[in-house]
């Protein structure tokens, strides 16, 4: 998505325009094209400049066509009308990739040095046959792995921290269209993410990523940053198909409808998927989704929509075998241990939306949804460490109900010559589970380990202002937030450890930004922010003297600049995370991890390096991440401290478009007190290219670890024993990455709107 920005000017008799073109960031676009145009003649025509200024004088007075184009952006054209040498302020937009009708943009949110626009190409043309591939390419310094192979939630790890499966740690807060992901006091694990496999990347119509708990509009798991994804209200074609194939018997298929009707957004669309993974215990991975959205304009400034989501998988898994015993040749790389690990998920999630805005500017937009999900995995990772006789096997079941309401008032302001922008709103979260923990055979329970009723509601209300000074050089906010929780637990085993506690907790948050000189392209930022992170409601219960929310203060300072075709930026950051009482839902323990700090640096570069080639990359370095207080040092674990991305783009190039992406992660400590016991790091290339063969039929071919590189995706270090008569062995234990993956398809879009 690119924006001209185009401001009135007077040039005597006829007229003209002056402005800048701009991308979604606000950053200078070199090279666009802008022309004036009266039916097929073109009256006038200019190209922005190193800086994005354009400027058209002579134009006669009437009635124009406006276009602009830019290299890797759809034309765009709207209607302009010159009188007299004035003309009103236009906002042109340009969406996606030259040559294709689907886009998505991925922006920063907040005051901060971002600069990493990742091209649209990414999603639009890969074929993505596993969940862990989106997240990866939101390129934005977090390292997300599988644990389990495939159908288990990602383990996410950003600025140092291990978050585990996304809500621990200050965690990191996932939403799709306002709709939390993370699940709180989860069968496996505090704000697990494993909703997101519903989620068909063909729909997503923008991500926004904030780097920490900068805005009030978010709380609980935001301590190290939002994504919030969004899906499109309808699609530009009317029928949609896509279809794969690959290795590891591997195969997809994404089926929509989008009816075009007036005044009405609306698509229903199928995802189905199935794969068998390298594992010498196959995946047996079944995905299948269901997504509808209806949205009816009820005038040019006011809608509501109505949207419906199923899912189902069901997978086995490898578990996380013992990689000692694979260095020794002893076990396949991709071998297991116990041939039950694996999971069946169903969910649900109905929702509706509206939005309204008034003649002033002002804008309202509330939602509310509805979701039933319903979760058994079946994990052994110590083998037969406690119980040689029948084995460590357990089951974990979470059945859930959530409900959820959003508000927001928009409401622009001007104090003088100062602009401003007030935010207020408040969000309702409700969750009543039943969650237990079960040992097994294979994949019958024969006991109970854990087992209990809990209800967590979560209310909050914010606002935030923002006020532009000097003309835009000045930009200042503030916000500040209230989140209060109600944890109520009944536990069906031990009724001593029923009961209901509350928290509430306030967080600030302070941006600002300024451009010492116009001419200079240079802009300084800092930016401060609290987040919070909730703890499950049964270590709140049963632990009521320990703090029952953690907090998470994370402060930086950076700068940006643009010099027409590169773009760069930099900060620092340092994060403060309090204490943090873990409970471990795998057996019902408890983990206390101390006040910790972690401090680095990140950089961020784009460059257009023709009008069809771009390439753009970043990293995020941890100087150091270590536990606060004690009688000596002990350092935060199970997190790389270097991270780093980096995509090179050709678009609509004689047809063909395609990216090739890398990314990578250092090796890691595994052990806070011993160096010695550390995860190995890795580089993975990944490409993704498609030719267009005809008017709406597409070839597309994706190749995962183009290398073929022998890598883990997550490890972890416990002890465990393999057999009955094995010995008990403190060990590094993995999962293997995927080896070089083929994935080829034909996407049709038939009868364009």
């Amino acid at each position: 998505m690119l924006a001209v920005v185009l401001a009135a000017a007077c040039f005597g008799a006829g007229g003209g325009i002056a402005g800048r073109v701009l991308d979604p960031q606000g950053r200078p676009v070199a090279g666009a094209a802008v022309r004036l145009r009266i039916g097929t003649s073109e009256a006038a025509a200019a190209s922005s400049d190193g800086q994005g200024h354009v400027r058209i004088t002579s134009a006669a007075a009437g009635a124009y066509r406006l276009t602009a184009e830019a290299a890797g952006f759809q034309a765009g054209s709207r209607d302009v009308t010159i009188s007299d040498g004035e003309i009103e302020t236009l906002d042109v937009t340009l969406s996606g990739i030259a040559g294709q009708h689907e886009s998505i943009v991925i922006s920063a949110k907040a005051v901060e040095p971002t600069v990493d626009l990742r091209n649209g190409e990414v999603f639009d043309r890969t074929l993505f046959t596993r969940d862990d591939q989106a997240m990866q390419q939101l390129n934005a310094g977090i390292d997300a792995g599988q644990h389990e192979g495939g159908g288990k939630s990602l383990e996410i790890r950003r600025f140092g921290f291990n978050l585990d499966h996304g809500g621990v740690n200050g965690g990191l807060k996932v939403l799709v269209d306002d709709v939390q992901q993370n699940q709180g006091t989860q069968g496996h694990g505090q704000g697990y993410l494993g909703a997101l496999k519903a989620l068909s990347p063909e729909l997503i119509q923008d991500v926004t990523i904030i780097n920490g708990p900068f805005s009030a509009e978010y709380g609980d798991f935001s301590g190290l940053g939002v994504v919030h994804i969004r899906q499109r209200e309808s699609l530009p074609d009317q029928f949609t198909a896509r279809l794969e194939g690959g290795n590891f018997n591997t195969g997809r298929a994404f089926l929509a409808y989008s009816p075009d009707a007036e005044r009405v957004d609306a698509y229903v669309a199928y995802e189905g998927s199935y794969t068998d993974g390298p594992f010498l215990n196959p995946g047996r991975y079944r995905r299948d989704n269901f997504n509808a959205n209806y949205t009816k304009s009820l005038s040019k400034s006011e809608k509501v929509g109505f949207r419906f989501l199923f899912g189902r998988n069901n997978f086995y898994s490898s578990g996380q075998i013992p990689l000692d015993l694979v260095s020794q040749g002893l076990l396949n790389r991709f071998g297991f241990i116990d041939p039950s690990d694996g999971g069946r998920v169903k969910l649900g999630t109905a929702s509706a939306y509206y939005s309204k805005l008034r003649a002033n500017g002002d804008t309202f937009k509330a939602d509310g949804f509805l979701s039933r999900s319903l979760f058994d995995l079946y994990s052994d990772f110590t083998f037969y460490l406690n119980g040689p006789a029948h084995g460590d096997a357990f089951q974990q079941h979470d059945s859930r109900l959530q409900q959820g309401l959003n508000a927001q008032y928009t409401h622009p302001q001007n104090f003088g010559p100062a602009a401003a922008v007030l935010v207020a709103g408040a969000n309702f979260h409700d969750n009543e589970i039943n969650v237990g923990l079960y040992p097994r055979e294979g994949r019958v329970p024969t006991g109970v380990t854990t087992r209990a009723d809990a209800h967590v509601t979560n209310g909050a209300g914010y606002a935030q202002e923002n006020l532009s000074l000097f003309r835009g050089r000045l930009l200042l906010g503030a916000g500040v937030r209230f989140d209060e929780f109600r944890f109520a637990v009944t536990d069906l085993v031990s009724p001593d450890h029923s009961g209901v506690q509350a928290a509430g907790r306030w967080q600030g948050k302070g941006s600002a930004a300024f451009t010492p000189w116009r001419r200079a392209p240079l802009t300084f930022t800092a930016n401060y922010g609290r987040g919070i992170n909730s703890i499950d409601a049964r270590g709140v219960v049963q632990r009521p003297d320990q703090p029952r929310l953690a907090t998470t203060d994370f402060y930086q300072f950076g700068a940006s600049s643009n010099f027409g075709r590169f773009g760069i930026g930099t900060d620092v950051f340092l994060i403060d995370h309090s204490n943090e009482q873990v409970y471990v839902p795998d057996d019902g323990s408890f983990e206390f991890k101390g006040p910790s700090r972690a401090y680095g640096y990140e950089a961020k570069a784009s460059v257009a390096i023709t009008r069809r080639l771009s390439l753009n990359g970043g990293l995020t370095k941890i100087g150091n991440a270590f536990y606060l207080g004690g009688d000596h040092r002990v350092y935060v674990d199970s997190a790389p401290h270097f991270v780093a991305n980096a995509a090179l783009t050709v678009a609509a190039w004689s047809g063909w478009s395609g990216s090739l992406r890398m990314r990578a992660i250092n090796h890691y400590r595994l052990d806070g007190d011993d160096p010695s016991i550390v995860a190995s790091g890795h580089t993975v290339f990944d490409l993704g290219v498609a030719k267009q063969l005809r008017r709406g039929v597409e070839f597309n071919l994706s190749l995962d670890n183009l290398t073929n590189r022998n890598y883990c995706e997550t490890q972890n270090y416990f002890e465990s024993r393999v057999a009955p008569t094995a010995p008990i062995v403190a060990r590094i234990h993995g999962t293997p990455g995927y080896p070089l993956t083929a994935v080829a398809g034909l996407t049709f879009r038939l009868r364009g709107k």
